[in-house]
Order: structure tokens, then sequence, then C-alpha cells
């Protein structure tokens, strides 16, 4: 699964990556994001819009917007197959805009773990492959709301867990975007794990360990 992730650079840089519009004005650099929490997402509607969303996809049909920690993640095998994903598969889906995402490796005691972040080996920002979903409140309050979706690991990831989030290229972004696609089921074949020789990753602080944390430390490389 992929459990947290990074955006650690300005609105500007995401604006101009993604050719999309903000429909907000600020937005400070964040180098933990964690389930729950709201972070920006490039939809198509009317052109490129990023929003921001809580992450935790919220079907409209659920009861209470708790449903959204079990749904952070959506596995690209089954996306057509699930209830939760099928319809946002044809008609919401999206890129969560990140530079970098971490993942935890077990040591050797088989007790301990480090946090390892993981990012492009040109330290580029990258679009993560995603579905979203708008949910009323029983008061009619709107909740936007995404999930990042997975797939097998790359030789890289492998060693450390046995899924990784799907890096689309630029190429595929715009695929992936594109409402007119005639069969939604075929982007499946492009859900694939990014090539592991475009990918590093390192050890940082386990102050990331807790979800409340977002400062430069985070990412630091550490050892």
């Amino acid at each position: 699964m992929c459990g947290r992730y990074t955006l650690a650079v300005q609105l500007d840089l995401i604006a101009d990556r993604f050719a999309c519009g903000p429909e907000f004005s600020q937005l400070t650099p964040r180098y933990n994001i964690a389930p729950g929490q709201l972070a920006p997402v490039v939809v198509q509607e009317e052109g490129r819009k990023l929003r921001m969303m809580k992450w935790g996809l919220v079907p409209s049909w659920a009861r209470d917007d708790s449903i959204g920690y079990k749904m952070i993640n959506a596995r690209a095998e089954t996306l057509h197959e699930k209830p939760s994903f099928r319809k946002a598969l044809e008609q919401r889906r999206c890129i969560i805009p990140a530079d970098g995402f971490f993942e935890w490796r077990k040591e050797p005691d088989g007790k301990s773990k480090t946090p390892m972040r993981i990012v492009l080996t040109d330290h580029s920002l990258f679009g993560l492959a995603g579905l979203w979903e708008r949910w009323r409140d029983p008061e009619g309050k709107e909740l936007l709301s995404y999930t990042i979706v997975t797939t097998t690991p790359n030789h890289l990831l492998e060693p450390i867990h046995n899924r990784m989030p799907v890096i689309l290229s630029q190429d595929a972004e715009e695929r992936w975007l594109n409402a007119g696609e005639a069969n939604p089921r075929d982007l499946i074949d492009m859900l694939k794990p990014y090539p592991a020789e475009q990918m590093e990753m390192f050890p940082v602080s386990k102050v990331v360990n807790n979800p409340r944390a977002d400062s430069p430390e985070c990412i630091t490389p550490v050892g």
C-alpha cells in the first residue's frame, strides 16, 4: 500500500507541471501527507483543475465518511470489479501530484523498521494514478475524496513491500484524465510498476512515523 507521500514544492510548480488551474490561492509544501488529510488533486472538468480533496475515498452511497480510512488505496488489478471503484474508474479518474512517498524497511532484527523515502532519480514532480468521488453528508455538505491506485512493486520496492503506487508517465497522464476514453478497462493495462532504474530511495528520520509531523526533517536523508 501507499500510506504516506510528499509534495514539498510551491503551488506554481504544480500548476506548471500538470498544466492545471488551481481552485485555491495558497499551498504549503507538504512533507508527510497522511490518510484523512487534505491534499491537491488534478481532475479533468472543463479543462484541468487542481482541487483540494481528502485522502481516503468515500463513495457517494456511503452512510458516513469513516469508510474513507479503509479506502486510501485501490488495487489496479481489480478496479473494474469492485463496486466502490467501478463507477469512479469510468467517470472520475484523477492524478495526485507528488515528489516522493514513504515505505518502511524491516531491519534484520525483525522488529524495527526504517522509514525510506522513494523519489525519482531526477527528483522531479510526478503524478500518481487515482480515483475521486463526491459525497454529501445528511446536511448536504459536499466532501471530495480520493484514493491512490497501487500495483505490484518494481525491483527497487520489492524487497520492502508487495505493492507500490502507480506512477504515470506524462503521456499516460493525458490518457488517464481523458473523459472520452472509449473503454476505461483498457486503461488498466497501463497501470504498471514504474521503471526501477528511474527511482531511488534513502532512509529518513523516524519523525515521519508520526502522521502529524510535517516539516523538512521528514524528508532529510539520515545515516
